[in-house]
């Protein structure tokens, strides 16, 4: 089984965009720039960040300063080639985020992590966000976003999004990981991955972590203005529980 970090270096070409292609690029991601509104003037830590889609909204919408950390250096190349041509002013770092406890001291008034807890067993979802508590301001706020834990007991392994649970359960598939692809809306699949964790484990991760205040949560699905943009791509997963947004502040 690849590693992430292998994972996307293989695919870093194909998760490069200036745009919305991603199916979560439609469910989640928008959603997410909502939650963390506003924006203008916070220092922002966006941990998991890939070739660096949400760190350039982050910018769009008035951050003071952005840094993008993730464990691929292909992808932190992809994120520097954009700022090359769109010169934000964003930073971009590769590193582990299960190693990022101390960063220089900084604190942020807001650290997101779009999609990163899928790939982290709950030993280590504990470690990042003990870490991300140490890291935010008082008051600061983290967000971030999961694949909802029943998505991959719902539905067969087919187009455009789907994880692999082969013979576990809800409960005895806890830290397996499943194997599975998110589509493009021009036809192109990426692999994903899903170290699968119950509801419970997330909110027992949270209150280790120190956060002690429940969090804000909805549950991301495909909505009626999704079918209106492409009706074939949306249709096979309306009405299902697609991914969960999370809201804590500290």
């Amino acid at each position: 089984m690849k590693t992430t970090k292998e994972i996307y270096n293989a695919t870093a070409a194909n998760w490069n965009r200036r745009e919305a292609i991603l199916l979560s690029d439609f469910t989640a991601r928008p959603f997410v720039m909502e939650l963390c509104e506003p924006l203008a003037g916070k220092k922002i830590l966006d941990l998991g960040c890939g070739e660096g889609f949400c760190s350039r909204q982050f910018m769009d919408r008035g951050a003071a300063s952005v840094l993008g950390i993730d464990i691929s250096e292909k992808m932190i190349t992809q994120a520097n080639a954009q700022e090359e041509v769109q010169q934000l002013g964003i930073e971009y770092r590769c590193g582990d985020a299960t190693q990022v406890d101390d960063l220089g001291g900084e604190q942020y008034d807001l650290v997101a992590c779009v999609f990163l807890f899928n790939y982290l067993n709950n030993e280590q979802s504990i470690k990042v966000m003990t870490s991300i508590h140490r890291l935010l301001k008082p008051s600061g706020q983290f967000v971030f976003t999961i694949p909802h834990p029943l998505y991959a007991f719902l539905r067969a392994n087919e187009f455009p999004f789907y994880f692999d649970a082969k013979d576990k359960g809800y409960f005895s598939g806890r830290d397996h990981t499943f194997m599975g692809e998110i589509w493009r809306r021009d036809g192109v699949p990426l692999q994903v991955q899903s170290v699968h964790k119950t509801l419970e484990d997330y909110f027992n991760a949270l209150k280790i972590a120190g956060f002690d205040r429940m969090p804000f949560i909805k549950e991301l699905r495909v909505e009626g203005k999704h079918l209106e943009v492409d009706k074939d791509f949306f249709e096979p997963i309306y009405d299902m529980p697609l991914h969960i947004a999370f809201s804590l502040t500290k």
